[in-house]
This record gives C-alpha cells, sequence and structure tokens, in this order.
C-alpha cells in the first residue's frame, strides 16, 4: 500500500540521517551508543556531503525520497570548508568557465576598437605595404644580399689553411676577426647609403646577424677541437674529431641553428604535406602582421607625439592604446618565424633539434624569458659567450648602483657599461651587451637613427633581472611573471617603436 511503502521509506530515512548525525558528532552520546557504530560510515568517501544528496535520493526511491531528503531536520552544514576563491582553495580547481569569460570580454574589446579604428580611419589596408615602385630602389640591398656568402666560403678556406698547417694560430685568429668584422661592415655600409625602406634594410640586417654569428661560432668551434685534438689531456673528449668539412659546413650555413658541429641529429624523411600546410600557416599570419601593422600601429604612431617631450598622461594613453596591437603582431612574428619557418626549414633539411624555444609565457623573471623565448640565440650566447667568461674567471652576477642626472644619463650609462665591461664585468653583463648591439643593429641601422634606444632597452633588462628575481623569491612566481608581461607589453615595445619612429621622421625632416 503507498501509505505502508511511504512510512518504511520515512523510517529508512530517518535511521540513515541517525547514522549520519553519530559520526558526525550532532547526537548525543546516549543516542549513538544505542544502535549507532561508528563502523557503520567507515570507509564513506572524502566529499560525503557531495553524494549525500544522491545517496539519499536513491534509498527512498526516486522524485519523492529526493523531497525528502532536504526536510529541515536534515544537517546542511557537515564540515569545515573554504569559499571556491579563497587563497587555500583557489588552485584546487579547475578555471575553465573564467578563462571563457575572459575570451569573451578579449573578442568584445577587440571587437570595438577594431569598430572604432574603422570608423576613425576607414580601410588603410593597401597593397603598397608590401611592394611600390620605389621598392625598386631596394636593389642594391638585394644583391648585397646575395653577395654574403664570400664571406663563409673566406672562412672555410682560412679553416682549410690552418688544417694543412699552413698558417699559424695567431694568423687564423686575425683572420676571422678581419672576415666577420667585414661581414657586418658592408651590409651596414650598403643600407646607410641607399634609400630603401625599413622592412628591406632589417631584412638585410637580420640575415647579416645569422651569418655573423654562424660564422663565430664556426670559428670558435673550430678553435677549440684543435685545442682538444692537439691537447696531452686524457679527460679530452674522444667524439671531438678536427675536420674541415665542406659539405657539413654548407649544412650548418642553412640549418635552423647558430652552433656549429659536424654533425647533427638527423629525422628519418620529409613530410611534404605537413610542409605545405605548415607554409600555408606561414602565409596567412604573414599577411595577418602586415594588415595589424597597416590598419592599427601606423595610424596610433603617426598621430602621436615624442614622448620625451610632450604630456606624460598623453604619452601613457598612446602607449597604452599602442600596446595591444603591438603585442598581437609581436606574438604573430614569433610563431611565423620561431615555429612556422624554423620547422619548415628543419623539415626541409631533416634538422632533428627543433626546441627553438620553450613557454616563455610562463616566465617567472626577465632572465628566465631570456634563456627560453629564443633557444637558438641563447646556446650561442652560452656556448660562446657567457661560460667562456665564466672559464675566464669573470663573475656571473654583479650588482652596480649608478645615480646620474637627467642630462648626463647616457654617458652615465656607456661609462657604466665600460667599466663593468673592462675592470669588473661580469658574464650576464658581457652576454647582455653582445645582444644589445645586435639589437640596435637591427633597428637603429634600417631607421638610419643612432640614439641607441635599442641597446640602453637591453641593456635595461640586467636591472630587471635583479628586481623580477626578488619578486619572484618574495612574492611567488605569478607577480615575477605579471611584471614581466606589464614590462613586455605595456613599457617596453610601444615606447621603443614611438621613440624610434619620431626620431626616424625628425632625421629625414631635418636633412630635407
Amino acid at each position: 500500500m503507498p501509505t505502508d511503502n511511504g512510512s518504511a521509506d520515512l523510517d529508512r530515512l530517518r535511521r540513515r540521517k541517525s547514522r549520519s548525525d553519530s559520526s558526525n558528532g550532532l547526537l548525543s552520546d546516549s543516542v549513538s551508543g544505542n544502535g549507532t557504530s561508528p563502523s557503520d560510515d567507515t570507509g564513506a568517501p572524502a566529499d560525503e556531503d557531495a553524494q549525500g544528496t544522491a545517496n539519499l535520493a536513491g534509498d527512498t526511491g526516486g522524485e519523492r525520497g529526493g523531497v525528502e531528503a532536504f526536510r529541515p531536520s536534515v544537517p546542511a552544514h557537515r564540515r569545515v570548508r573554504e569559499s571556491s576563491l579563497s587563497s587555500d582553495a583557489i588552485f584546487q580547481q579547475s578555471h575553465a568557465g573564467l578563462f571563457n569569460l575572459c575570451l569573451v570580454l578579449l573578442i568584445a574589446v577587440n571587437g570595438r576598437l577594431s569598430i572604432e579604428n574603422l570608423m576613425t580611419y576607414g580601410l588603410l589596408i593597401t597593397p603598397d605595404f608590401w611592394f611600390t615602385s620605389t621598392s625598386l630602389r631596394d636593389w642594391p640591398l638585394f644583391m648585397c644580399c646575395l653577395s654574403l656568402p664570400i664571406f663563409p666560403l673566406a672562412s672555410f678556406i682560412v679553416e682549410q689553411m690552418v688544417l694543412q698547417k699552413h698558417i699559424s694560430e695567431t694568423v687564423v685568429i686575425i683572420l676571422h676577426i678581419i672576415i666577420t668584422m667585414s661581414e657586418v661592415l658592408y651590409p651596414v655600409y650598403v643600407t646607410l647609403r641607399c634609400d630603401s625602406t625599413f622592412l628591406s634594410g632589417n631584412t638585410l640586417m637580420l640575415i647579416t646577424c645569422i651569418v655573423w654569428l654562424k660564422l663565430v661560432s664556426y670559428a670558435h668551434t673550430n678553435y677549440d677541437m684543435r685545442a682538444l685534438a692537439n691537447s696531452a689531456d686524457d679527460k679530452a673528449n674522444p667524439e671531438v674529431s678536427y675536420y674541415a668539412n665542406l659539405k657539413s659546413f654548407a649544412y650548418f650555413m642553412v640549418a635552423p641553428t647558430l652552433c656549429y658541429q659536424p654533425s647533427y641529429p638527423r629525422s628519418p624523411c620529409i613530410r611534404k604535406g605537413w610542409v605545405a600546410r605548415q607554409f600555408a600557416k606561414q602565409v596567412i599570419f604573414t599577411g595577418l602582421i602586415g594588415c595589424m601593422t597597416e590598419q592599427y600601429i601606423n595610424p596610433i604612431v603617426r598621430n602621436s607625439k615624442h614622448p620625451l617631450n610632450g604630456d606624460l598622461l598623453y604619452a601613457i594613453e598612446r602607449m597604452l592604446k599602442l600596446s595591444v596591437p603591438i603585442v598581437y603582431v609581436w606574438l604573430c612574428w614569433f610563431y611565423c618565424f620561431f615555429h612556422l619557418w624554423l620547422n619548415i626549414l628543419a623539415e626541409l633539411l631533416r634538422f632533428g633539434d627543433r626546441e627553438f624555444y620553450k613557454d616563455w609565457w610562463n616566465a617567472k623573471s626577465v632572465g628566465e624569458y631570456w634563456r627560453m623565448w629564443n633557444m637558438p640565440a641563447h646556446k650561442w650566447m652560452a656556448r660562446h659567450v657567457y661560460f667562456p667568461c665564466l672559464r675566464r674567471k669573470i663573475p656571473k652576477v654583479r650588482y652596480i648602483l649608478v645615480i646620474c642626472n637627467d642630462r648626463d644619463y647616457f654617458m652615465c650609462f656607456i661609462t657604466l657599461t665600460l667599466l663593468s665591461f673592462f675592470f669588473q664585468g661580469s658574464a650576464m653583463i658581457i652576454s647582455f651587451f653582445v645582444s644589445a648591439v645586435f639589437h640596435e643593429l637591427l633597428i637603429g641601422v634600417p631607421c638610419r637613427v643612432f640614439r641607441l634606444w635599442a641597446f640602453m632597452g637591453i641593456m635595461f633588462q640586467v636591472p630587471l633581472v635583479f628586481i623580477t628575481n626578488y619578486l619572484q623569491e618574495r612574492f611567488g612566481s605569478m607577480v615575477g611573471n605579471m611584471f614581466f608581461w606589464f614590462v613586455f607589453c605595456i613599457l617596453g615595445q610601444p615606447m621603443c617603436v614611438i621613440l624610434y619612429y619620431h626620431d626616424m621622421m625628425n632625421s629625414k625632416g631635418s636633412m630635407s
């Protein structure tokens, strides 16, 4: 009968409630000793209150039992729990919903900015961004790029001569210095003499820097292998064998690496379909970079003022507005070059070691970012600059504090660098110094502006390394990562773009 079944269900619910209350210490000792043993709930899951409603509903027979489970006499609070956003529980659960919210807000904000940009400037994307009638004036840079293989060939001839004992070790060093210096000065001279576009000059200087780094690695590695081969030390590496092979050297010059070695790990085959898909992505993202540059970055930069001569609040507003498209362009460029292009080149050459970058976006400090975002350059710097400095007994890190006024800031900066370089320099400062020189070549020479903004921007990373290391040790990894993104997105790149643009426009105005 329905009435009997309902009474039985109610009695079963009360008995289960009594056992649950006894196990949680909610009943008196007399009740807990009259028929309920603590062992009745032994083995219950830790999340008892999460499954209690479902269990009660199943025991009482469906919907009627579920309603009975929420009687006022059933305990609603059974154990100590933390709020979901408390510091003890926030990292123990999924945040997929908040990530989706941030994604929706990102789409909404960027959609509004895109509509506002179109309403203000109209459609600015034209084919002139890639090729115009003035692009024909860049032919000397193209011819200079085609003539760069002369310098690797000269380096190979030098190594052949020393292998055959025709020249001494001192002469080898002098010849390699002349070759590498000529390889840099020749494209710089051509770029400065020709009225070329920034894109053409930047491409030529990028290729020049890559060839220079490869030539230095080739000369330094061969010098070290000769030293090990001529050494009587029993601890010399038996795998090192010095020989000058034109085939291995030519492979190194086109391989996606900056560190020379006679042989490299190779992949078994070339995946042609995979290469075609990656090349299609390369074309798409390259076009996306051009569109964002022409439509979003150029109008903001043209309508800005020099940040060091204008209103401070106006300069901050321009940098904040410019930071969003610049970060998008930089991320697309990173994906195009370090992921797509280097992997395409590695696949075509069957180059096996494809660790071209690590998860630099999770960097907890500025130093960790520089060790992770560009692995070919990091390996070259560690192999040919940092650890050779340590072997020369140059300390790793040195704390420096210099106070200078606004007028003499540049001379103080140069004096600081030279003093630390020649007298009590550190391996880290020397590494950043080499990196700063090449960043200035990549940006200053194509712009024909030598205010050393890129150089000082890279050298400014040295104190930031100490600051972010302190923040990481003092407050944890999240604070260091947030500070890194702030410097990377808002303070660094937008400021550098505005400074170089206005200095370049002022230089052209004074020349005309």
